[in-house]
């Protein structure tokens, strides 16, 4: 049905409504801004997946759920970048792609990879039966990483998510005060970090993150509330999330600098507070640790000082 071409579908009546997302909890996003985003706004989407059953599915969930206008299937990467570059010269362009991974020729990693090199990329939602992507997934800064078999309560609040995301695209930054400076653009702090819960893969906010615990090849990520196990080794964490305002302290812990509550010294061994928790701070990291809070503390007050 849908070899060598794509294939398209308009929605019908009777499915996913609106901003609710059957079985699941309310939105935290939606109740804090007091809205629900795109509530009468709809979506263009491209299924991409090279096994015929399994693309006619999810184009099938994706066309019974109300917020998604058009769908169209494509049976290899090759042919959805031909429709992309073809959906370049319409009126609405293409919101979504939901994009397997493991496919012959250009692979679903390969395709995100060539999405990034477009001036005005869809998001991109990875759809695959193994878990070994996440890390990737996370670097091409997917909006969510669906497993195989797919639900359609998890294929829903995807969507969802998707939505969240282009009311972000579409919503006009503020101009800034006369008195006050430009917003500078999304920094490393906005990244998407995948964890696993309960066999599903979800996303935290990298801004959300006080600090990371090694756990030999593995790091867990402590939040407000939770923790999470990622299969990123702590090394690698402290390079890429340096320009992010995260530090290292120990051989066995990174913190992020604007959660530090407190310093404290005590018979010689150095601690520091973030959010409630204390951690010990090697002598081999005390000077850098003390250095760069000096900074940001002087930082901080000259521009208060600046108001």
């Amino acid at each position: 049905m849908f070899a060598g071409a794509a294939i398209g579908f308009r929605t019908g009546g009777g499915g996913v409504s609106g901003g609710a997302i059957r079985g699941s909890q309310p939105c935290v996003i939606c109740e804090r801004n007091g809205r629900n985003p795109l509530e009468k706004r709809v979506l263009k989407a491209l299924a991409v997946d090279d096994e015929p059953p399994v693309l006619e599915e999810l184009v099938y969930l994706l066309r019974a759920d109300d917020r998604i206008a058009d769908v169209v299937g494509c049976p290899d990467a090759t042919t959805a970048l031909r429709h992309l570059h073809q959906d370049l010269d319409g009126e609405a362009p293409l919101d979504v792609v939901f994009l397997d991974i493991n496919m012959p020729g250009l692979n679903g990693l390969d395709m995100a990879r060539v999405l990034t090199r477009f001036q005005a990329p869809p998001l991109i939602v990875f759809v695959t039966a193994h878990d070994e992507f996440a890390v990737e997934a996370f670097d091409l800064k997917a909006v969510d990483y669906l497993r195989k078999p797919v639900r359609e309560e998890r294929l829903a609040e995807s969507v969802h998510r998707v939505l969240h995301a282009v009311d972000e695209r579409r919503r006009p930054s503020p101009s800034p005060a006369p008195d006050e400076p430009k917003q500078q653009p999304p920094g490393p702090d906005d990244e998407n970090i995948p964890v696993e819960i309960g066999g599903l893969t979800r996303f935290v906010k990298l801004h959300d993150v006080r600090y990371a615990e090694a756990h030999g090849d593995y790091a867990r990520l402590h939040t407000g509330e939770n923790s999470f196990l990622v299969r990123i080794p702590l090394s690698t964490l402290e390079e890429r999330w340096r320009d992010a305002g995260f530090i290292r302290i120990h051989r066995s812990h990174l913190i992020a600098l604007h959660y530090v509550e407190e310093l404290r010294m005590h018979n010689g061994q150095l601690t520091v507070l973030v959010g409630g928790v204390v951690l010990k701070v090697s002598r081999r990291h005390s000077r850098q640790l003390r250095d760069l809070l000096v900074r940001q503390t002087q930082a901080n007050l000259g521009r208060g000082g600046n108001g």
